[in-house]
């Protein structure tokens, strides 16, 4: 049963005909008091609940109703309804337990989906199938340690659901599989999965990337363009490096992903659109909301479920497996003979700090593999092309009077001359992505040959 807590009748009315033509059995009343009558006397499976009751808009009688729900019946989803205007009543019903917020007016379509999934999610629903996660189908993710497994067992269970995700992790650490992962054992597996590098879009494109354009819109409009929202209809998006999205640009994600309409630029019409969303970052995402870096009603809506996946270093057991599948990979796309690997090069192998994570073991592995030429690699042909991260052994005294700026382009200068102006080295030795190293060189006017 659906329980709908609202003091407007026609709010009530309208949710009650919405629910029961979608087949829930659902019921409706006024107020806080008669809410919890029904919480008491009843296990409902979700409760929609408005945040404002009589003529307040504090939104105070609606936290304490939430508070007194969760004490209750702490395993049931409650989904808060606000106003847009009023959405930081919203933020601090999450932070009391709410499972997800939506705003009014609503989209029907997008209601149904949350309800089915908290239903999905929810503990109850785990308990009464009493079943293990489906099997899934994991392609190139390898390993078999326990903390990859248990990120395994959550993508198994959420992947079928229309849950937002949010996938932490540092860089390298193969938060696109994972991702990738989600998308193919769902239920929009058949339809698009549409990647997004956020951290490589600026400022001033990021509507007419993300949302579109029509033709004569701005300046360099020469033709239409279909925006990733759009190309992602029916699938799922893939919105990385969401921790390095401008201020100014959360809002207008956060209104797509809250609202699942868009307006292309040069075309007022909005737009429905049906996606999942998954999210990832390196970033710690709680800081930056602390530090009023990151929109917290934003995060609210990415971070419905959190995978975090575990550095290379707490999972060390599987580095012999991963090198064995690169240099399989490698042998593939290459046509060479299949290398193989002695003891102790899977033990030097294995010690290794990697700060890049798998990123670093898989250009490790395919450098060595290449220059080496050998079917059998031993420890010395991995220690030759093992290039750990330098410390320049510069003093603090020495960066004294360089600003913030100048002490960066200074470190990307040092790291592109150690190791040849190759990108990819460099990003993995400075521990960021590929495309936040190439943004960093064009703001500091740092010209390589890639």
């Amino acid at each position: 049963m659906i329980l709908i807590i609202d003091d407007d009748n026609a709010v009530r009315s309208s949710l009650l005909f919405m629910l029961k033509r979608a087949g829930y059995e659902a019921k409706a009343v006024p107020g806080p008091r008669e809410a919890m009558d029904v919480v008491r006397a009843e296990a409902p499976g979700v409760i929609l609940m408005d945040m404002n009751f009589s003529l307040s808009t504090s939104g105070d009688e609606g936290l304490t109703l939430l508070k007194q729900v969760k004490l209750f019946r702490s395993d049931v989803p409650v989904i808060l309804m606000t106003a847009w205007g009023s959405i930081q009543l919203a933020v601090q019903g999450m932070r009391a337990g709410a499972f997800d917020f939506i705003t009014k007016p609503w989209n029907n379509a997008a209601l149904l989906q949350r309800i089915e999934t908290a239903l999905q999610l929810s503990p109850a629903a785990a308990e009464a199938s009493g079943q293990k996660p489906p099997t899934l189908e994991r392609s190139h993710i390898i390993g078999r340690s326990k903390g990859l497994t248990d990120v395994l067992d959550t993508v198994a269970r959420i992947a079928p659901t229309n849950a937002s995700v949010l996938v932490t992790g540092e860089s390298g650490t193969g938060k696109e599989l994972i991702a990738e992962a989600i998308h193919r054992n769902s239920r929009r597996a058949a339809q698009p999965f549409v990647k997004v590098n956020l951290g490589g879009i600026s400022q001033s494109l990021f509507e007419s990337e993300m949302f579109g354009h029509k033709k004569g819109a701005f300046t360099d409009a020469v033709a239409d363009r279909t925006g990733r929202f759009e190309l992602a209809d029916k699938g799922t998006i893939f919105l990385d490096e969401i921790g390095d999205l401008d201020l100014s640009c959360q809002v207008k994600l956060l209104r797509v992903l809250q609202d699942q309409t868009f307006e292309v630029l040069g075309d007022s019409r909005p737009r429905k659109v049906d996606v999942r969303v998954v999210s990832a970052t390196n970033a710690d995402l709680r800081h930056m909301v602390a530090g009023h870096t990151f929109r917290e009603d934003l995060f609210y809506r990415i971070n419905l479920i959190t995978i975090h996946l575990p550095a290379l270093r707490e999972r060390r057991e599987d580095i012999p497996l991963l090198a064995r599948h690169f240099a399989d990979r490698q042998a593939e796309a290459n046509g060479l003979p299949r290398t193989d690997f002695s003891a102790d090069a899977l033990q030097f192998l294995a010690g290794l700090p990697y700060p890049g994570n798998i990123r670093e073991l898989k250009n490790l592995v395919e450098r060595t593999i290449l220059v080496s030429n050998k079917p059998l690699l031993d420890a010395s042909d991995f220690e030759a092309q093992y290039m750990p991260r330098e410390e320049t052994g510069r003093p603090a005294a020495a960066f004294a009077g360089m600003t913030l700026n100048e002490i960066e382009r200074q470190t990307i200068l040092q790291a592109l001359d150690s190791y040849k102006g190759n990108l990819s080295q460099v990003a993995t030795a400075l521990g960021i992505s590929r495309a936040a190293l190439y943004r960093r060189l064009e703001k500091y006017g740092i010209a390589v040959n890639d």
